[in-house]
């Protein structure tokens, strides 16, 4: 099948910035490479879209995006099985709390192999990043739900599928705080307090789905299957979640 947006996962985490060197980015692809074995991430992309190798992947991403700011895409070598990251820095003035963030965006193939490993991978790139928080979701459903950001003097419309609208980043408080949700999300522990989560009693269902990380961290899965909107089961779901969890989007504070 050839690789296009409506048969990727996207995941995206946000994490502190970058600080010089600070090692992070190398962790991410590492952890990567562990949580889905036999990936080798030590190709880029041309500036006319060719693949090209990397043998000094380490130094490649110390030196950082050409315009300083986050770190260059690397992925695979299978066209078949296409996996990619690479990070951008957000600056504060876009940022929730004002602080810079670095963003860092990944994508697996929407396969029974990419879907198997997702959580593996999403924990991977958010432990390796230290994120506040992170999730993975199939590209058509992050569509609508990217949707739910809402600038309302630009876009007066409200957001599909009657979704709850969501504050623009930079208008949420703090980056513990998460923007959105998403089919497989990650809450560090910072990010579960600014929520509240787990309560043993209304999260029992959320909880059955989701697992604890090494850091103290969740992965929080919302359906079993993939993220499907078009799904009436898997629209209430998220919009449960939504319901549960008036702080993220920054919906609990005026």
């Amino acid at each position: 099948m050839p690789a296009t947006q409506e048969n990727e996962i996207a995941i995206t985490v946000y994490a502190p910035a970058l600080v010089g060197n600070d090692g992070r980015p190398l962790a991410v692809v590492q952890r990567m490479e562990r949580a889905l074995p036999g990936l080798r991430l030590e190709w880029t992309i041309s500036s006319e879209g060719k693949r090209i190798p990397v043998p000094q992947r380490e130094a490649f991403l110390a030196r950082g995006r050409p315009n300083g700011r986050g770190f260059p895409l690397l992925r695979n070598g299978d066209d078949d099985f296409r996996v990619t990251v690479t990070g951008l820095e957000l600056p504060a003035g876009s940022s929730p709390g004002g602080q810079a963030q670095l963003d860092i965006h990944a994508v697996l193939p929407l396969t029974v192999d990419g879907i198997a490993a997702a959580a593996e991978v999403l924990e991977a790139v958010a432990e390796g990043a230290r994120a506040f928080w992170g999730h993975a979701t199939p590209f058509n459903a992050g569509v609508d739900i990217a949707r739910q950001t809402k600038n309302w003097a630009a876009n007066p419309q409200p957001p599909p599928r009657g979704l709850p609208a969501l504050k623009l980043p930079w208008n949420i408080r703090s980056p513990e705080i998460p923007h959105q949700l998403g089919w497989l999300n990650y809450w560090s522990a910072a990010a579960e307090e600014a929520i509240g989560f787990p309560d043993p009693t209304r999260d029992a269902e959320l909880l059955s789905r989701s697992r604890r990380t090494a850091t103290g961290g969740w992965v929080v899965r919302l359906t079993d299957a993939p993220l499907d909107l078009d799904n009436p089961a898997h629209l209430d779901a998220l919009k449960r979640a939504y319901e549960r969890f008036p702080e993220i989007g920054g919906r609990a504070t005026p």
